[in-house]
């Protein structure tokens, strides 16, 4: 279990501290919940009331807030900022030794730096390189020609397909596949030909992909995932897509080929994008909102209805399929009043 002194804490985080720089922690807590081995925090204002019950060795909170704290307090300019930082001084690698499990497969052609960590029945094909510092926990598949960055860490059961690249700090959780084969077909008649996908998959630093998602490889052109986008969990990315930097993807969204999304944009849970279409830097979508056609300016967009009672709902349905008669009907009226 790591632990720190109040003191090296404020030092790593660049934060104030008023209170015992020689007291010692070992993790977090919530605001309610912390021991008093742990540090808590204080970001949202609707949690004020907790405070002066906390217990916590010290809470990170903003200025405005530390003559209230009743323990040592960490003053911080973002408190939300600063537990995120704070949380990474607590992590531990569930493989927490350099070297290659005797269970692993590894080609005689690959590069694995010495300071990598390689987990039980890992495969690493031919020509692939993992560079130093990366963890590859048990059952992941690397595909030949891969390359793994500096101090990436690939959760179980992750596959890489060949030429996939990584650059550093990258993180994929459990059960994602990267490089798959986007869906291309060509119909002839009434049959569906394959399009051999010839490109591959390139994701830059500090990207993080959640469990269970898909990045499929690029047609001919690489599909490309630029620094710091963080994609949730069960996200579809197809062929030949373009996510900008720091670029944010929530769950079970879907994003069909060719997709390019600028930087600095949300995309809500369950929305979706339809093929080749552009949606400019500093966008946010909506949670189950289909982005049906580009997006040339920033701001906030959605689709669909609102919630309502199912019975309103199916009136209102009546009526949308009515619009386009009624909007005939009102041209013909104003039609008949301008030449009156």
């Amino acid at each position: 279990m790591k632990s720190y002194t109040l003191g090296e804490i404020a030092t790593h985080l660049e934060l104030e501290l008023v209170g015992d720089a020689s007291c010692v922690v070992n993790g977090l807590g919530t605001l309610s919940n912390a021991q008093p081995n742990q540090i808590g925090f204080l970001s949202n204002p609707s949690y004020i009331d907790q405070l002066a019950a906390c217990q916590a060795a010290a809470v990170i909170l903003s200025a405005n807030f530390a003559d209230n704290c009743p323990v040592a307090a960490l003053i911080s300019d973002s408190p939300y900022v600063s537990f995120a930082k704070a949380s990474a001084l607590f992590y531990e690698h569930a493989l927490s030794s350099a070297g290659i499990h005797p269970s692993a497969i590894i080609d005689d052609s690959a590069s694995v730096s010495d300071s990598a960590i390689i987990g039980a029945n890992v495969y690493v094909g031919a020509g692939a390189i993992v560079g130093d510092r990366t963890v590859i926990e048990p059952g992941c598949s690397i595909g030949a020609n891969a390359k793994l960055g500096q101090d990436c860490h690939l959760h179980s059961n992750v596959t890489l397909y060949h030429e996939v690249q990584l650059a550093d700090r990258v993180i994929i959780h459990s059960g994602a596949v990267i490089g798959a084969d986007g869906f291309g077909f060509a119909i002839d008649g009434a049959t569906s030909i394959k399009i051999y996908q010839l490109g591959s998959v390139r994701i830059d630093d500090d990207v993080e992909i959640g469990a269970g998602t898909t990045i499929d490889r690029g047609a001919i052109e690489d599909t490309i995932i630029e620094r710091g986008v963080k994609i949730d969990n069960q996200v579809q990315i197809a062929h030949n897509c373009h996510i900008g930097e720091n670029s944010i993807i929530c769950g079970c969204t879907a994003l069909a080929g060719s997709v390019t999304l600028g930087k600095n944009c949300i995309m809500g849970g369950a929305s979706g994008a339809v093929g080749h279409i552009t949606i400019a830097d500093g966008v946010q979508v909506s949670a189950m909102s289909l982005v049906s056609k580009s997006i040339l300016e920033s701001g906030r967009y959605s689709s669909g209805t609102g919630q309502m009672r199912t019975s309103e709902w199916k009136r209102s349905i009546v009526r949308f399929q009515q619009l386009d008669s009624i909007a005939r009907r009102l041209k013909e009226i104003e039609r008949q009043s301008d030449k009156e």
